[in-house]
């Protein structure tokens, strides 16, 4: 279907480090299937690797709320928590 095809190119983009593209697949994918959670998973990888912890947190807490049982979320969303803290006790 539609929505993981985007979050399938939003994954090919992600691995050629094309970071606003991937984003720009996943929030599309989300949008054909809101109750998708792999594209919240993977927008938060990327969101993530930007250093965009509030907004990854955002979107691996929707995973969590769409499938409780997504284990790479929850370890995903408690070290986003911790790099966060980290960044703020650095003052950066």
């Amino acid at each position: 279907d539609l929505a993981t095809a985007l979050n399938d190119r939003g994954q090919v983009r992600y691995l050629r480090v094309e970071f606003a593209a991937a984003v720009r697949d996943f929030t599309a994918a989300i949008e054909c299937q809101p109750g998708f959670e792999v594209p919240y998973y993977n927008r938060g990888l990327v969101r993530y690797r930007l250093g965009d912890f509030d907004e990854a947190m955002k979107d691996f807490r929707k995973v969590l709320e769409l499938n409780p049982q997504f284990e790479d979320a929850a370890l995903s969303l408690k070290q986003a928590i911790l790099d966060k803290e980290e960044k703020e006790k650095r003052g950066y």
